[in-house]
């Protein structure tokens, strides 16, 4: 009676695939029964003989041999969709209540199993209970004259998941936001007490809808129920019938004594679509296990783990080049985008120990939208100590063995003197590392603090301090880690101290590793640009220039060392106020970027972003707006609404719209911009305060003076708490907050804060730097109109010594604040050694 039973349970289950798959599935559901196997082919054999002599003529054919087309109740039969183990599918109409296009799904003739009739009843009331976009709706439910039962579904006229995604090129980031709305729709499925656990791409169509793609989940003919609220029979798993689809099964679906499985299953099934989708491969070569005893290859299922996604890309060059060309990326971007957190989060969901796989699909799409949040995911790969312990307990007596002959391997290792020195290398290294980091933080310790607040800048400078003696021993590492914090320094708007330190740098690089080294290049590169930050604009051109002519002859004049290096110059000259050498050499790097690097590489992106700004200075609105919206839309897609390179975009086209004078538009754009800021940044980072004061421009340009105020003296008030009162965006939120006291005529106020302004530009950019000048100008007018002569000729002599366009003081008489000054002797005589200067054509930076 249970071989009976058992018989049955693998007849329906191989009723239930395509005739051309069922001997593969019955090598693995009989294993080495030939008896079984024998009985179970006779018993297909007899199905299929009376299917072919059955009576009802409508199951092969959707019309009568008068052309009349058939019909189940109100339903007309039109094509058939695909044929099963159990049942057939067939395209149908329906005529009435309700005129549409539907799914009907019934038992084919002659299968009156009480298995099988109870499996397709589990179906049906598993559909019946689920309400979900993503998951194919149920109409209607019957039996025809003959007995037959039958399903009524939504009929989705769409594309297995990962057929869509290759034919429409989607990208990975559009991918994942396909595949979060399967995960959604499978986890309310499981809330409904319901595991599908035949998921696979076939199984969940595409159609779109107004446009937009649509994932639809079907066949529910494998689904289990984990609860007691669905009512009727359902549907238990028995060991030894393997129910599933290779390669998409989950562990404890093929183990030799199958344990009850549980939403956990899903999930599993769910990781093998993710890697499908990502890699255009399944995580197992199924080709060759198609070679091996079933014993075997089962075995292998359950034991082996799967390559890392971008491994096994990256390990094809020519079948990874198809791959990557239909998720509209190059092949080493491909490999570098999924590398990291798209590898951990797809080997968590694939995971063998279902304990340390996410525990339901929501948890999956969860770290999936953490990843296009540009948020730290939650997966992680498996530590060395559990990967050992698995290993271990699947090869108890290889690992006693293994052990042994390691033993002896220790022994021989140590005998390997050029080994052991490499060794001893790296460790001294990661040793002095350890210490310097272990000091840098000391200063923060309560009792070196002594109850005294600790900033970061303190860290920063004891460190940078102690470099010269922690890693004297280790130049390169010293080098490294110079230039590092020379990074860290320019960031925080403190150029010179960044250029002592990445000078430093580029020196030891030269000394040790050559002076064409690609490090020594990628060092002096940052020092040119650091020099241009500070407003030392001739020497940064004079060292760009230099480094360019060697990038070219050792890197070639298509690296991507050598072109950053053409931005960077092109960006130097728009800074020292030469517009049109900034443009030509800005388009020329541009172009070649684009054939070399793509037209969506961020080192293109930043080109574009800096050409746009380049025309946008020199009047050119129309053309700047365009390359803004075409940057804020290729990051939007690459990056998401919330990435930091996404918002920058989004405030350049903002501030170009005000530059328009199209403020409701801006002030739309702005104030998304600084939403998404504050809820993703946090309203403390320095992109938010920018977004702030962005929105707060907006104001002012309105009219809006009290609002403005309002807003620009909490960006004021959030960069000294969390910058510090020296940083660049502290003087900046002083220049605006001056600028919105100016406009509202309280002249004192705005000079008392203006000066302050002053007197951080001076200290940390310097006197000569472009913002420095255009302040120092300004706090000149201030004066004036407040009846400081003296003062304000003494600022705009310096200003003018400093850099500033003599133009604005030679046409004095169209500045009401400098007229104020006409007739004072000093003034008339610096109007007229500024008269004897050459009129630039640099126009004062704008903020």
């Amino acid at each position: 009676m249970a071989q009976w039973q058992r018989i049955k349970e693998i007849l329906g289950a191989a009723l239930d695939h395509e005739p051309q798959e069922r001997s593969a599935f019955l090598d693995e559901a009989c294993l080495q029964d030939r008896e079984l196997r024998v009985e179970v082919e006779s018993l297909l054999a007899a199905h299929a003989e009376a299917g072919a002599l059955s009576e009802n003529p409508w199951v092969t054919t959707p019309a009568d041999p008068g052309g009349e087309p058939q019909r189940i109740g109100p339903y007309r039969l039109i094509h058939q969709l695909g044929v099963g183990g159990m049942g057939e599918v067939w395209l149908a109409e329906q005529a009435e209540p309700v005129r549409r296009r539907v799914a009907l799904k019934l038992i084919k003739a002659g299968m009156f199993d009480a298995a099988i009739i109870q499996r397709f009843q589990a179906e049906r009331q598993s559909l019946a209970i689920m309400d979900h976009p993503a998951i194919a709706k149920v109409f209607d439910a019957g039996t025809t004259p003959a007995g037959q039962p039958y399903l009524v579904m939504e009929f989705v006229d769409g594309l297995p998941i990962t057929d869509y995604c290759d034919r429409k090129k989607l990208r990975i980031q559009e991918r994942l936001g396909l595949f979060i709305e399967v995960c959604k729709g499978v986890q309310h499925a499981h809330q409904k007490a319901i595991i599908h656990r035949d998921l696979k791409p076939s199984n969940i169509l595409v159609a779109e809808v107004d446009g937009r793609p649509m994932p639809r989940i079907i066949d529910f003919g494998l689904a289990k129920a984990t609860g007691t609220d669905l009512p009727g029979p359902t549907l238990c798993t028995q060991a030894g019938t393997l129910l599933g689809t290779p390669g998409y099964m989950s562990q404890e679906q093929v183990g030799p004594e199958l344990h009850d499985v549980d939403t956990r299953t899903d999930v599993y099934s769910l990781g093998v679509i993710l890697y499908e989708l990502l890699t255009g491969l399944l995580p197992f070569d199924l080709t060759k296990w198609n070679k091996q005893q079933l014993e075997e290859s089962l075995r292998q299922l359950r034991e082996a783990n799967p390559q890392r996604p971008s491994t096994r890309v990256g390990t094809n060059r020519e079948a990874s080049t198809a791959r990557a060309e239909v998720r509209g990326i190059q092949p080493g971007q491909l490999v570098t985008l999924l590398t990291g957190d798209l590898d951990w989060i797809t080997l968590k969901a694939l995971e063998k120990d279902r304990d340390r796989r996410y525990g339901t699909p929501a948890e999956l799409a969860a770290d999936i939208e953490r990843y296009l949040d540009n948020r730290p995911v939650e997966a992680r790969p498996a530590s060395v100590a559990y990967r050992l312990r698995k290993y271990v307990s699947r090869h108890a007596v290889a690992a006693v063995m293994v052990s042994g002959v390691a033993v002896l391997l220790i022994a021989f290792g140590v005998t390997q003197t050029v080994e052991l020195r490499r060794i001893t290398r790296e460790r001294d290294r990661a040793d002095r590392i350890t210490q310097f980091m272990t000091r840098m933080f000391e200063v923060s310790d309560p009792s070196e603090a002594r109850g005294n607040s600790i900033t970061a800048r303190e860290i920063l400078d004891k460190s940078s301090e102690e470099i010269e003696t922690s890693l004297a021993k280790d130049p390169e590492l010293k080098a490294q880690m110079l230039e590092v914090m020379g990074e860290v320094y320019e960031g925080l708007g403190l150029y010179p101290r960044a250029e002592s330190l990445i000078k430093q740098s580029v020196d030891i690089r030269r000394d040790v590793l050559g002076s064409e080294h690609p490090a020594t290049l990628s060092s002096a590169g940052r020092l040119a640009w650091t020099t241009s930050e500070e407003g030392r604009f001739a020497e940064a051109e004079k060292m760009s220039r230099e480094l360019i002519d060697i990038d070219r002859r050792v890197l070639g004049p298509d690296d991507r060392a050598t072109l950053l290096a053409e931005s960077n110059l092109a960006w130097t000259l728009e800074s020292a106020g030469r517009p049109e050498e900034a443009e030509m050499l800005c388009r020329q790097t541009l172009e070649s970027q684009q054939q070399v690097l793509g037209t969506e590489d961020p080192d293109t992106i930043e080109s574009e972003r800096r050409l746009a700004i380049v025309l946008e200075k020199r009047g050119n609105l129309d053309a700047a707006e365009k390359s803004y919206r075409l940057i804020l839309d290729i990051r939007r897609r690459l990056f998401g609404p919330g990435h930091p390179l996404t918002l920058k975009a989004s405030d350049d086209l903002g501030i170009v719209l005000v530059e328009e004078d199209r403020y409701g538009e801006a002030e739309q754009l702005l104030q998304q911009t600084f939403d998404t800021s504050s809820r993703l940044l946090g309203s403390d980072h320095p992109d938010t305060l920018i977004a702030m004061g962005n929105l707060a421009t907006v104001f002012e340009n309105q009219g809006r003076y009290s609002e403005s105020e309002k807003l620009q003296r909490e960006v004021l008030a959030r960069c000294r708490r969390t910058l510090g009162k020296d940083h660049p965006l502290t003087a900046v939120a002083l220049y605006n907050v001056a600028d919105v006291l100016y406009y509202q005529h309280r002249y004192a106020e705005a000079a008392t804060v203006l000066r302050e302004a002053v007197d951080i530009e001076r200290r940390v950019l310097g006197s000569k730097h472009p913002d420095t000048v255009d302040s120092v100008y300004k706090l000149a007018r201030l004066l004036a109109l407040t009846r400081k002569p003296d003062e304000a000729i003494s600022l705009l002599d310096n200003a003018v010594d400093n850099g500033l366009d003599p133009g604005l003081l030679v046409n004095f008489e169209k500045d009401t604040a400098l007229k104020s000054l006409r007739g004072n002797p000093r003034f008339d005589a610096l109007v007229a050694k500024a008269g004897k200067r050459p009129v630039t054509t640099a126009q004062t930076p704008t903020r």
